[in-house]
């Protein structure tokens, strides 16, 4: 006759295997993780959460493969933890792979875990966070591995733009399991811990015969610096957490969600009086558009979106009067803020974030024109410039611009003309806005001129001096109401500040249909 466990037992009984669990892969594995300078899933789960609210999901769950000796091997927690808690006071589900657990590896229901914590999100209609440390696919699990990742690969695209998704690179990340990452909205990498590439500097050996380590190839800062893959690039896992952390706290809960409004610190309507001595004197001499950027925010304070790629070009989270805005901006300090591939894919993919979570969008122009040459051709910036002329006409949300110096020709419509949709446009009395520079138009439009007179230098000068007078200034464009208002520079902050509680009930409809064409 079976004798009946006491209900003392059976918590006493619960409790270690619950300990077990936590316990991940042991002792020894878990001072190996710390060797690697790495925190666990766990730790890092605390680090991300507000102290005390991570409440885990399906702790219990276990593989049930018995092939190639899985039968008889404990996988605690299937090498992921998941849950849900309080990040910033908001509610915020998350996945972190547990390297010290067959090193994190993805097999049926590790898959299934991360399943349920993302079909709870957007449920929910709360942010997901993916920490991603793992060996890969449990190649012993075969074909239910990569179905696994089928499924995860299929909820970031039907969550893209319904609720944000972030992906922290923490350890390694390789093969199939790089395109989860790539389909989220921000991908965080810590230096010299975090990896990511399709093959591996071995198979790269042995296929093409290339030498290349394994930082190289996909750390950290190649992915910052020369993919674009890496949209910020930390020192450390607490480094990485503490950013993201920092990143909700610009962001809505999803699509359908209010903005998180912050307690204004500073009044909205203040001057910034050392704007009007920033542009230089000199139109081809360079300055920080982070400067303009950060003058007009509050607290100085941005969140830069891929520092390290396409510098010619800033993308980030301010906040303007405590509403959080995205700023978009040529950066004249870089390859003079001109246009080039990488710049239009920057800006065209943050626009689309943007107006998918209801933020306006704040541009600063000052753009001498694309980057001209065969690289840049052949690179397809043809296409790749028309993805900024898409994005910003299908964002409906509240777009300003404030055009600041250098705003010439096709540059000048894709940095958010009022062709495009701008709800306003504003200029500095240092603004020249035209189809293209003095020299370059004068050399066309009067080119005979130039070439019978007695002096053509001469000739040339005083036509490009014509030319600058009546074009480069804003006065022509604002007199065909092609921008709304020329302003003092210092009062840049007060007059966006003032469009934005203006516009902050814009509603556009557009045409019904079943979705945009992006050229890609």
């Amino acid at each position: 006759m079976e004798t009946k466990l006491p209900t003392e037992e059976k918590i006493r009984l619960f409790e270690q295997r619950k300990d077990a669990l936590m316990a991940m892969g042991g002792e020894k594995l878990v001072q190996k993780q710390h060797g690697a300078g790495k925190l666990t899933a766990r730790e890092r789960l605390d680090a991300l959460y507000d102290a005390g609210t991570f409440q885990e999901v399906q702790l219990f769950v276990k593989h049930r493969s018995t092939l190639f000796g899985l039968g008889e091997k404990e996988i605690p927690g299937d090498g992921v933890v998941t849950g849900f808690g309080l990040i910033n006071g908001r509610t915020v589900f998350a996945a972190a792979q547990d390297f010290t657990s067959a090193g994190g590896s993805l097999g049926e229901m590790h898959a299934k875990k991360i399943w349920k914590v993302m079909d709870m999100a957007v449920a929910a209609r709360k942010p997901f966070v993916a920490l991603n440390d793992s060996g890969g696919a449990r190649i012993q699990e075969g074909v239910p591995s990569l179905e696994g990742y089928g499924g995860i690969f299929y909820r970031n695209s039907l969550a893209s733009g319904y609720i944000p998704q972030i992906t922290a690179i923490m350890g390694p990340t390789a093969g199939g399991a790089v395109y989860s990452p790539a389909l989220t909205d921000f991908v965080f990498m810590v230096k010299k811990s975090g990896s990511m590439y399709i093959t591996g500097p071995e198979v790269i050996r042995a296929v093409i015969g290339e030498e290349v380590s394994q930082e190289e190839l996909g750390g950290a800062v190649a992915h910052a610096t020369k993919s674009g893959v890496c949209h910020f690039a930390t020192e450390s896992d607490a480094d990485c957490l503490a950013k993201i952390r920092t990143l909700l706290s610009f962001l809505p809960d999803s699509c359908q969600s209010p903005l998180p409004l912050a307690a204004a610190a500073e009044d909205p309507g203040r001057d910034v009086p050392e704007l009007d001595a920033l542009v230089p004197d000199r139109a081809n001499r360079a300055y920080d558009m982070k400067k303009v950027i950060a003058a007009v925010a509050d607290g100085g304070e941005l969140c830069e979106v891929h520092e390290l790629w396409a510098k010619n070009m800033v993308v980030a989270f301010v906040r303007i009067g405590g509403r959080p805005v995205g700023v978009i901006a040529n950066n004249p300090k870089h390859n003079a803020g001109v246009l080039d591939v990488a710049a239009s894919d920057k800006a065209s993919r943050f626009i689309r974030f943007c107006d998918a979570f209801n933020l306006p969008l704040l541009t600063f122009a000052d753009v001498p024109g694309y980057m001209p040459g065969t690289q840049q051709e052949w690179a397809g910036i043809i296409t790749h410039g028309a993805k900024l002329l898409h994005a910003y006409s299908e964002a409906t949300v509240p777009k300003i611009t404030v055009v600041t110096r250098k705003a010439y020709g096709g540059a000048y419509i894709a940095m958010c003309s009022k062709h495009l949709g701008a709800d306003y446009v504003m200029a500095w009395p240092t603004a020249e806005i035209a189809v293209m520079g003095a020299e370059g138009a004068c050399n066309i439009i009067y080119r005979r001129e130039i070439a019978e007179a007695p002096d053509p230098a001469a000739k040339r000068q005083e036509l490009v001096d014509s030319y600058e007078a009546q074009f480069n200034n804003p006065y022509f464009a604002a007199g065909l109401a092609t921008i709304d208002e020329v302003i003092r520079p210092r009062e840049t902050r007060r007059r966006i500040a003032t469009l934005l509680g203006a516009l902050e009930d814009k509603a556009e409809t557009r045409l019904p249909k079943k979705h945009n064409n992006i050229p890609l």
